[in-house]
């Protein structure tokens, strides 16, 4: 081989030569051009001066001089430096930094046969470029692994307490299994041991509509009634589903549709011969004769309607022929397009609570109220309304409920022996700018009130936000428990979950904090005619998950390309931690209003007091839009605009929009560091997080949305909730991958997971039959939220006979 090839002058290495010059221009090019952006916007240094180095570099193997070798090594190590300093040894925040440096880093070893060098250099830096191969193929095998966890300890299954009387119950009468709402199964026939032994027991399909608008979410956590489970779809067709054959007893179909918020998260069950509030003699009324035991759920068109439990026919008792229309005394509901219920009635006695979703559109919405219906004849027993609070009168007696008043779109909780029920509320519309708000949405926004459950007249009060301007409404189920207070003394406790990362521990007597909330002064300079809080109440009593501040080093991306761009987003949009005010400038909401924790709420060991919950940690980046600028936008009246560009409607003061995007980069990636959702365990005796491990993986999901089809478990953001058991399990599947999973609650480590035809983001259900005595795990999988993906899906596991 002559001198001209043995420096690399063949047909290959010009080639190669020639593509990794382009490669080191693009990316010089690229960095040189937006890192100067961003350092004009006083950020990081560090993309300008590497994407000049690139260029140089580039220019160094184009000409074939020796400096090329050198600066190539010299830009790497010291974009190693840079890497360590911003974000020392996270996994995910180094990948950004490094891969695509130490990919051109190897290219450039690779190519050192092709500088006039001495061989042993050339040597040496093809076994370097060996090693950087080997250390990059170690990375991508290390991403198949969980990163990002928090292990601070080990809960103890084994010294436990004895669970409350409710927990031994057989059945899952309530969205959370009992009223308490901790959703705990007192099982222990599936154990970490023979978990990965679970197999499909059965699957039935709800023949839920699967195309066209308005299909909804599947949110649903059937009820479990002795042998029998009673399902529903997002448009309220209820099903009867033999517990140990997955075969349909019933099916009712209340033919409901709307064009808003689709979706049927339960249902509700009342047994009149079991209901200690009645006497005997009205037990034998011909009314509960002819339904003694009710299935009472509430449709997406607004109707509440009773159905006998063993037939699957209208309770013809129950307000007009088996059905109660919602609708009367709220105002222009549009038919049921600007308010329906979203969630599942609670039955206490014989009473059925149910507030509502209402748009948030413009003054004037409808009204929040929530009301309390006799389960027997469907009349309203009391209506909780802000704005008449001494008003409890039926609106078939020409009652008109206040409007826009905060409103209760997710489940109610019930302390029976208190005889309260709690409410957590929303903020009255419109959502985002509140500076004409009246007295009772600043009052009752955003708080935990607790009514009487025969009046519904207030007994107190707690906000978690003050004049909340977030959309930080409260979206979770009240969990009951006991604790110590700080003198030693067990006492009655209520746990709330918020979308701001808090979790908020009250006595549920009084409404007072019985873990430490702190007003902490927070940003206040506001948008025209805003009036904010100068405190906000912070839970410092217990663990705040995902709150840690956004700065620009935390910004993320697949590539330093995208993490860049998320830089300069940052840095362009106004940022001044939680409860950012919103402006007409871009900023950023962390945690957004998707959370943090979202509906699916919590579930407790009542074993061991500890407490296991899931959340999602996506920011967005908004702006208000004043109403002359309207016209510039595409207007969406979706939950949450999916599409960049999209401006949500928001008729208030000055303006007439909000514009609400996802921060994140081009590729369709969150700009924030993973783990993007997370499953965490608190133990609630020491008030202390436990473990927190990411949950999900980019299996179904990925850049530009196209599916990575690899179980890379990034944590991704979750909704629904967990479920735990006696044997110290938990079960999960509100992931962005379609996985059911069961974790060790000692440890978090995940011990099973199962494959279902789509994702789901309903609670799991577990259950013993009582005919054959074999414990199940059922899920409910309609598709991950927003996901194309949609199926009708009802599975139970159970482990083998």
């Amino acid at each position: 081989m002559d001198e001209q090839k043995s420096r690399g002058g063949g047909v290959f290495f010009t080639l190669y030569r020639l593509l990794f010059v382009l490669l080191s221009v693009g990316t010089g090019l690229f960095l040189t051009i937006w890192g100067g952006k961003l350092l004009s916007l006083g950020g990081s240094a560090w993309y300008l001066v590497a994407g000049l180095a690139y260029l140089i570099i580039a220019a160094g193997y184009l000409l074939r001089r020796k400096f090329a070798l050198p600066l190539s090594v010299i830009t790497f190590v010291l974009t190693l430096i840079w890497a360590l300093y911003e974000v020392q040894f996270s996994y995910w925040g180094l990948i950004p930094r490094l891969v695509v440096p130490a990919l051109l880093l190897m290219l450039a070893l690779w190519l050192t046969t092709t500088l006039p060098v001495q061989r042993a250099s050339v040597r040496a830096a093809n076994r370097s470029a060996t090693v950087i191969f080997v250390a990059l193929l170690a990375t991508l095998v290390s991403a198949f692994f969980p990163h990002g966890g928090i292990h601070n300890g080990i809960v103890d299954t084994h010294a436990g307490k004895e669970p409350t009387l409710a927990s031994k119950s057989d059945n899952w009468e309530f969205f959370g299994r009992d009223a308490s709402g901790t959703r705990y199964a007192p099982y222990t026939d599936i154990t970490p041991e023979n978990v990965k032994d679970l197999k499909v027991a059965w699957t039935y399909h709800t023949g839920r509509r699967l195309t066209g608008p308005g299909i909804g979410v599947d949110e649903n956590t059937p009820l479990q009634i002795g042998d029998t489970l009673y399902s529903c779809t997002p448009l309220n067709v209820v099903t009867a589903i033999d517990a140990d054959t997955g075969k349909a007893r019933w099916r009712f179909d209340p033919h409901a549709q709307t064009a808003e918020h689709v979706t049927c998260r339960g249902v509700g069950y009342y047994d009149a011969q079991k209901d200690d509030s009645l006497s005997a003699e009205e037990k034998s009324s011909p009314a509960l004769l002819q339904c003694p035991q009710r299935i009472v759920i509430s449709t997406v068109d607004a109707r509440l309607i009773a159905l006998n439990a063993k037939t699957g026919e209208l309770c013809d008792s129950f307000g007009n022929k088996g059905s109660v229309d919602l609708k009367q005394g709220m105002g222009d509901t549009e038919n049921s397009k600007r308010y329906h219920p979203t969630s599942i009635p609670m039955i206490m006695g014989h009473i059925a609570v149910i507030g509502g979703w209402v748009r948030d559109i413009v003054h004037g919405e409808p009204s929040g109220v929530v009301r309390a219906y006799d389960v027997r004849t469907g009349d309203v027993v009391w209506a909780w309304d802000v704005g008449q609070p001494e008003n409890i009168t039926d609106p078939e007696k020409a009652r008109a409920y206040t409007l826009e008043t905060p409103n209760v779109w997710t489940v109610p909780g019930f302390d029976k022996e208190l005889n309260l029920v709690y409410l957590p509320t929303g903020n009255g519309p419109p959502d985002y700018w509140g500076g004409d708000r009246n007295e009772a949405k600043e009052k009752y926004g955003s708080s935990v009130v607790a009514v009487d459950a025969s009046t519904g007249k207030t007994k107190w009060v707690f906000q978690t936000v003050h004049h909340d301007i977030w959309d930080y409404d409260l979206p979770s189920q009240p969990v009951l428990f006991h604790m110590k207070n700080e003198k030693g003394e067990e006492i009655p406790v209520l746990i709330q979950t918020t979308k701001t990362g808090q979790i908020y521990v009250l006595d549920r007597r009084t409404g007072k904090p019985v873990t430490k909330v702190e007003e902490i002064p927070v940003p206040h300079q506001g948008a025209e005619g805003e009036r904010l809080s100068t405190t906000q109440p912070f839970s410092t009593g217990m663990p705040q998950l995902g709150v840690d501040p956004l700065t620009e080093k935390s910004m993320w991306g697949v590539t330093p390309f995208d993490q860049l761009i998320c830089r300069i987003d940052f840095k362009e949009s106004t940022y001044l931690g939680m409860f950012t005010p919103p402006s007409e400038k871009p900023y950023i909401e962390w945690p957004s209003l998707l959370g943090g924790m979202n509906w699916g709420g919590i579930t407790i060991d009542e074993r061991t007091g500890t407490l296991f919950v899931n959340d999602m940690r996506m920011p967005l980046r908004m702006s208000l839009v004043r109403q002359k600028d309207m016209a510039k936008y595409h207007v969406s009246t979706d939950e949450v605009p999916g599409f960049m560009g999209t401006v949500r409607p928001q008729v208030a003061g000055p303006y007439g929009g909000v514009r609400i995007d996802i921060l994140q980069s081009a590729l369709g990636v969150p700009c924030n560091t993973p783990p993007f959702g997370t499953m965490s365990a608190i133990d609630l005796n020491t008030r202390q997080l436990v473990w927190q491990v990411p949950m999900g993986s980019v299996e179904d999901t990925g850049p530009l949305g196209m599916k990575t089809g690899m179980h890379i478990p990034l944590g991704m953001p979750t909704l629904g909730g967990p479920t735990s058991t006696a044997s110290g399990l938990v079960f999960f599947a509100g992931t962005q991958d379609n996985y059911l999973r069961a974790l060790d609650s000692s440890t978090g480590k995940e011990l099973w997971r199962a494959r279902l035809p789509v994702g789901a983001v309903a609670a799991p259900l577990i259950y013993k039959s009582p005919k054959t005595g074999k414990e199940y795990v059922v899920i409910s999988a309609g598709g991950a939220s927003h996901s194309p993906d949609v199926g009708d899906d009802i599975i139970a596991y159970a482990l083998e006979d």
